[in-house]
């Protein structure tokens, strides 16, 4: 047996984006227990030659025989996840048919589990919008993600939010926490309600997106024009709990392979 981990992100045209998650993935290799695991960032798309056979190819070459696949996403309620996940020949949440087709891996495949409420990466974003807050007892919180209209994924979304919500609130202090999805567009239309609701409140905007880019410097300001509130932008990336949260994945994984 020879174990492997590939981890898996969405990508983009932007260099700083795919360098954000590949140092993010090599400050978490450094683990003492990883430090000789045949480890490789891979990407859903764009990213060409670096795409998901790009990397089951590389370990297979490397002689791994048991893989951990690890897709760094942000909720299980991604249909990226599931489609992934149908590639590598596992059941299909729901019948919605992905477009990867099959991959050609050759080794024994584990399967991990997205961010989805992680208790550390609630605190990474606390931080985020630690510079916003002013009076957190007069102060509420609207998290915001990418979502999905599709049935069963929706949902994950939205119990995934508001489990992230309540922990941030808790966290924090804040008065109430919130959420929307961007599919379907909901972030005008509840930070709006939110408003007429309970004037005195100050909202404070948290984009739940794994770094910096189109969506948290274009999409939500535009969606959210015309309206009052607190935002930054900040995303996860870079982070340390990112990285802790990559290195405990890529552990528990490599125990989840000696049992498989």
């Amino acid at each position: 047996m020879k174990p492997g981990i590939l981890v898996i992100s969405h990508g983009s045209r932007e260099e700083a984006w795919v360098k954000l998650v590949d140092d993010a993935i090599t400050r978490a290799a450094a683990s003492p227990r990883l430090l000789h695991i045949p480890i490789v960032s891979s990407f859903l798309e764009i990213v060409e030659g670096r795409l998901i056979q790009d990397g089951i190819d590389a370990l297979e070459h490397q002689g791994v025989t048991d893989l951990f696949v690890l897709p760094l996403f942000i909720s299980s309620g991604s249909t990226h996840v599931d489609e992934i996940g149908q590639a590598f020949g596992f059941p299909w949440l729901t019948d919605l048919e992905g477009d990867l087709g099959l991959f050609r891996v050759a080794a024994n495949v584990v399967y991990g589990e997205p961010i989805d409420d992680d208790p550390e990466i609630a605190e990474l974003l606390a931080a985020n919008i630690a510079e916003l807050s002013e009076a957190r007892e007069k102060e509420a919180l609207l998290l915001i993600g990418h979502g999905s209209k599709e049935p069963v994924f929706h949902e994950r979304w939205q119990a995934g939010l508001m489990k992230l919500g309540e922990r941030l609130r808790t966290h924090g202090g804040y008065r109430r926490a919130e959420h929307a999805m961007l599919l379907p567009d909901q972030a005008a239309a509840k930070l709006a309600a939110m408003q007429i609701a309970n004037p005195e409140e100050t909202v404070i905007v948290v984009p739940l997106f794994l770094s910096r880019g189109y969506f948290t410097n274009h999409v939500i300001p535009t969606r959210l024009e015309g309206l009052s509130y607190r935002y930054n932008g900040k995303a996860m990336l870079p982070s340390s709990a990112i990285e802790s949260w990559l290195t405990r994945q890529m552990e528990e994984g490599l125990q989840r392979l000696d049992k498989s």
